[in-house]
């Protein structure tokens, strides 16, 4: 299939949010690229699909954004941005950008190792990505959206994929004051080539009915569901730091080790700050997801666990705690502190309904990406962890009772010779 060099602005979204970034060598001679946003297992199985309006450097249409060789492929001729805004039920934001992105996950690239689990980490990983999408956009000036309200079987019939194996996860509003696109006629499938790597696939049926369970069949069902969440699009936050933040995740890694070494309480509020921010788009607000935080080595704290806001919940020593809720991993003991992610899931599905599991666990995703920027912009390593899910929330009982974990991001200083 042809490529096509994307344009400066698409392809500094594009690079630096799912893009390779560096690449390391094996012992075996084989090369591995490493992404610019973490991924579990380093699996990188979100993919970016471009629809954009006509442009000067640009036609009108669909791209895949293929990350091995930084290219667009075109998928389809047009502008097919209408297709987008129908299947939202209408957003606005979607129907004035010039450019929409479409996340997608395949799931056995991350199942294979994760098994059913795999599925949030669709979301856990998309966040990530986002997280770096939104910075970009905003240090560009331009406005995005995330969108989590569409109908699914249109969005993956238009990107090519078959909804069970790839499936679209969210898309990603950018820039603002386009004219309206129209909907355009039918559009014929698409039969893309896929190369396997696996002899065999095993699919987890959990996977496929929890995507069923949370999809939307019409573009009115999307809209009503908008409606009732009552989410405001909200902004984007400001800069991390005076750095760019090409540079912020240019110099980002996924922290193997950390040094004994305090941080200081500063560092961990603006980290915890970033996390915090709203995300703009159809269904997130500043209450889903609440950070509870194990303090091991923060200059001013003393050891213990907290809230957001730094609240003592109970004094302690938990390294070893710590080490053991993510599921007995060292860095857990030797991080500064370890930052959990937590949602009422009650209320949340009282709110969103079926798909608010989605949204839950994407605003976990984001805030964990946000706060791993955060740290690199203040010079710290930071890694994402999984967990022991009811053993969290049980530490930080009554505090945290009801809720569940959504993601897990240790942070530190970083021992500069055990990067990934």
């Amino acid at each position: 299939m042809e490529s096509v060099p994307p344009p400066e602005d698409v392809a500094r979204l594009c690079r630096y949010s799912n893009g390779v970034l560096r690449w390391s060598r094996y012992p075996s001679g084989e090369e591995y690229g490493f992404r610019a946003a973490a991924c579990t297992g380093a699996l990188y199985h979100i993919e970016l699909y471009v629809a954009c309006a006509d442009r000067k450097d640009l036609p009108a249409g669909l791209y895949h954004y293929a990350a091995h060789d930084h290219a667009l492929r075109p998928l389809r001729q047009g502008d097919v941005r209408g297709a987008l805004v129908e299947a939202s039920g209408g957003f606005e934001p979607l129907a004035s950008a010039p450019l929409v992105i479409v996340l997608t996950s395949t799931f056995w690239r991350n199942s294979w190792k994760y098994q059913a689990r795999a599925y949030r980490h669709a979301f856990w990983d998309g966040g990530v990505i986002l997280a770096n999408l939104l910075a970009l956009a905003s240090a560009d000036g331009q406005a995005a959206a995330v969108v989590m309200g569409f109908v699914d079987g249109a969005v993956n019939r238009l990107v090519g994929v078959d909804g069970v194996r790839e499936a679209a996860v969210a898309l990603v509003a950018v820039g603002e004051g386009a004219a309206p696109p129209q909907t355009p006629g039918p559009l014929p499938e698409l039969h893309l080539p896929t190369e396997r790597f696996s002899p065999r696939e095993v699919r987890y049926p959990e996977i496929e009915e929890a995507h069923r369970a949370s999809s939307f069949v019409s573009g009115d069902e999307a809209a009503a569901w908008r409606a009732h969440a009552q989410a405001a699009v909200g902004e984007a936050p400001g800069p991390l730091s005076d750095e760019p933040i090409v540079e912020v995740i240019r110099r980002r890694r996924s922290a193997r080790r950390f040094a004994d070494r305090s941080i200081t309480r500063s560092q961990l509020v603006t980290a915890l700050a970033a996390a915090r921010a709203p995300i703009p788009g159809d269904s997130f607000g500043d209450d889903l997801v609440d950070p509870f935080v194990i303090v091991n080595a923060v200059e001013g704290l003393e050891p213990g666990a907290y809230r957001h806001d730094l609240t003592l919940i109970r004094p302690g020593d938990f390294r070893r705690t710590a080490g053991e809720l993510a599921l007995g991993q060292p860095l857990g003991a030797e991080a500064a502190a370890n930052v959990y992610f937590l949602s009422d899931l009650d209320a949340v599905f009282e709110r969103f309904g079926e798909r608010g599991y989605r949204v839950a666990q994407m605003a976990g995703g984001v805030a964990g990406g946000r706060l791993e920027l955060a740290a690199t912009a203040a010079g710290l390593g930071a890694t994402g962890l999984t967990f022991f899910d009811d053993e969290v929330t049980r530490f930080f009982e009554p505090a945290a009772a009801g809720r569940q974990v959504m993601y897990l991001a240790a942070l530190g200083w970083h021992s500069r010779s055990q990067l990934l």
